[in-house]
């Protein structure tokens, strides 16, 4: 099932979606929920966006179309009013821009779409590299972030009925699972299934990408608390990582080649030349996650947390890096936490402090109040 956090965050109510249905979730007087309306589809759900300003709910559909539907002031009552011809496959990601009157869209046919909310009517489409898993968008500069199953983030620019290609960057082994975007400090948060988060500095202008490492498994979701300036981040085995962001990080150093150890100049093995020259065997190759640097086992037998550079978990370092680690500079920047199920989709609600978790369990889990560890490391 699919859990719309907006109606339980906005409204103390709740949606669940299941199979075919679109449920609606109200909280009674005893803290439970219990059902209210329903609507059954005539094909599976696949995604959902929910406006709590107008009550708009979107959902996405294995067949391609996304249905809109209006909820009642008591969340009593479903009136569908608009119908998407959207994609030709499977919809991933659909995201109701009020301010332009917009619904964006991407699905498993490689396209990105875009369709005036008022009329229903198509204003634009654009093809992708692989799948849409990601997507968000900033009002203030009509920017879509469109995060794809290649690992790649594109950003376009939309105009009311074209859209023009901005940039292009790479940075994740895997496949881009979750998106965020701080329209803030206009920062971007990629989560991938190699178990890494990017923090992409937008507004900086200076192509600055801080990587963060505190998953064991894929990333499954990513939610920002403004206020707090903290990142929490899902995984698919049930851990939550709150990131404190209010800290000056720094961006982990390109590897360096070389065909020696930068340390002891011993030869790696493909070295051969060197290696019959020094009448030495070739090691194997290694790097020192703070310098870079190539380093071979025996110069590089330390382990060290480096917080500030985004390594939460103990990572390989040269000995001399090691020795320039200083306790404080393995003071964590990050929590963690056990949501007991593997998650498969967040939302973090600021304005009642709820955490919510949807499981592969078809649980759904709230967290209240979270901000009992929002609070920013002293």
């Amino acid at each position: 099932g699919w859990f719309l956090p907006g109606l339980l965050a906005c409204s103390a109510k709740g949606c669940l979606l299941s199979a075919q249905t679109v449920r609606v979730w109200l909280k009674r007087d005893g803290g439970q929920y219990w059902p209210s309306v329903f609507h059954t589809m005539t094909v599976p759900c696949s995604c959902m966006s929910f406006n709590p300003e107008t009550r708009r709910l979107s959902v996405g559909t294995d067949a391609g179309t996304i249905c809109e539907f209006i909820l009642s002031e008591d969340y009593n009552k479903m009136t569908p009013a608009l119908t998407y011809q959207a994609h030709q496959g499977r919809v991933t990601v659909v995201l109701l821009v009020l301010e332009m009157e917009w619904l964006l869209s991407a699905g498993q046919d490689r396209s990105f779409s875009w369709h005036c909310s008022e009329s229903g009517q198509p204003l634009g489409t654009h093809r992708t590299a692989a799948w849409v898993s990601g997507l968000q968008f900033d009002v203030e500069t009509r920017h879509a972030f469109v995060g794809d199953q290649s690992g790649q983030v594109t950003i376009l620019k939309l105009e009311q009925d074209s859209c023009s290609l901005v940039t292009t960057f790479k940075g994740h082994t895997g496949h881009v699972t979750a998106l965020c975007w701080d329209p803030g400090q206009r920062v971007l948060f990629s989560g991938s299934s190699d178990r890494s988060i990017i923090m992409w500095d937008i507004g900086g202008r200076k192509g600055t990408a801080i990587e963060l490492q505190g998953h064991h498994e894929k990333v499954q979701g990513l939610c920002y608390a403004s206020h707090t300036r903290q990142l929490i981040s899902c995984s698919a085995d049930g851990s939550i990582v709150v990131w404190n962001m209010d800290v000056t990080r720094q961006e982990t150093p390109e590897w360096l080649d070389s065909d020696s150890c930068q340390k002891c100049e011993q030869p790696f093995f493909w070295n051969f030349k060197q290696m019959w020259d020094s009448k030495k065997i070739g090691l194997r190759q290694h790097h020192c996650r703070k310098c870079g640097r190539a380093v071979c086992g025996k110069c590089s037998s330390r382990r060290s947390t480096i917080p500030l550079m985004g390594f939460e978990f103990e990572v390989r370092v040269c000995d001399g890096c090691h020795e320039s680690i200083s306790d404080e500079d393995r003071a964590p920047t990050a929590t963690f936490h056990d949501s007991k199920h593997s998650v498969v989709y967040m939302h973090y609600e600021p304005t009642s402090g709820t955490l919510l978790t949807s499981g592969a369990d078809k649980v759904i889990k709230p967290v209240l109040p979270v901000v009992t560890f929002l609070t920013p490391p002293a």
